[in-house]
């Protein structure tokens, strides 16, 4: 029988730490919170309820608060945090200032889940379970929440603006790109996009589609006009259309049908579904709403676990606002 070096036993231990180690640092399922907080789910589930009951749109922005978080160096609650003297948080971002909202109720969730279990549960996890319940009140798909992540201490405005997060003005290749640099699929963008079922967006943002496109229905653009005149920098640039005009406050596949119609209400919407690889994906989910849920849900487990904070990194915020 052969003989084992003690240098060949020290390699083995070492990798046997360091696959211990990566195996710790990934997510884990929906009871991670069992013993220590059993009933946090239904702690967020009222409050979000209570939210969306008041304004249907706000599921849409509660997502979205989840999605801009893990663009930013990962799913780690940053998207949360207010300036300090130390640092410039990632509110006033340009793909965030006057954009993104939502944050008073997530303050809520704070509040409500720290007064049954204090200095257990993460910002950031919060987010991710925040963002599944808004999509499951209006009907979408429900999936289950990897859990375990951590809070950041800090915040980077720069990488906000570094163009991580794709904007509404981007070409088809722009947005695979900035989706493959996270490690998410053309096909996870392609779903992930359909979030664009519920919201709305402001007049600056779909301005320069209504007018200058040409790949748009005429009926639908004038139609959105009336609602954004082409001059800039007047009251109205703050005036919002629905980013889905047939079921706005449903979760469903209509966005999809939308582009098929050249009534997608972004730019980027309608890249989608502009003579590119991503057509026939856009017709099957048109066509099948169970193909584009279940897309969805598998795409948005996917984006929950960017690059999170898990064991000992990070800390547990008791304000999403601050670090303690």
């Amino acid at each position: 029988m052969a003989r084992i070096s003690s240098s060949s036993c020290c390699w083995v231990l070492m990798m046997m730490v360091v696959l211990l180690g990566s195996c710790s640092a990934q997510l884990s399922n929906e009871n991670f919170y069992a013993k220590k907080c059993p009933n946090v789910f239904k702690a967020i589930r009222s409050v979000v309820k209570s939210a969306v009951a008041k304004e249907p749109r706000m599921a849409a922005s509660l997502l979205r608060l989840h999605f801009h978080d893990c663009f930013v160096n990962g799913c780690d609650g940053s998207v949360l945090l207010d300036d300090t003297s130390s640092f410039k948080g990632e509110k006033t971002a340009l793909p965030n200032n006057n954009s993104l909202r939502g944050f008073e109720v997530i303050d809520a969730i704070k509040a409500k889940v720290e007064s049954v279990c204090p200095g257990v549960v993460s910002c950031a996890d919060i987010l991710a379970i925040t963002a599944r319940d808004s999509v499951l009140l209006l009907g979408g798909p429900n999936w289950n929440v990897k859990l375990g992540r951590r809070d950041s201490k800090t915040a980077s405005l720069a990488a906000a603006n570094s163009g991580v997060i794709p904007a509404p003005t981007a070409t088809l290749s722009q947005l695979i790109s900035k989706f493959q640099a996270v490690g998410l699929s053309a096909r996870d963008m392609t779903a992930l996009s359909g979030a664009h079922t519920i919201g709305k967006a402001r007049c600056t943002i779909y301005r320069n589609r209504i007018y200058n496109d040409t790949n748009i229905d005429r009926t639908f653009a004038n139609a959105r006009k009336k609602n954004c005149p082409r001059i800039t920098g007047t009251p109205k640039d703050n005036n919002v259309a629905p980013l889905d005009f047939k079921t706005p406050n449903h979760f469903d596949n209509s966005y999809y049908s939308n582009l098929l119609s050249k009534k997608g209400l972004l730019h980027s919407d309608q890249e989608l579904f502009n003579g590119g690889s991503t057509d026939s994906l856009v017709r099957t989910y048109t066509n099948n709403q169970k193909a584009f849920f279940a897309d969805f849900a598998t795409a948005m487990i996917k984006m929950g676990n960017i690059k999170p904070l898990t064991g000992s990194q990070g800390i547990i915020r008791r304000n999403c606002r601050r670090a303690n």
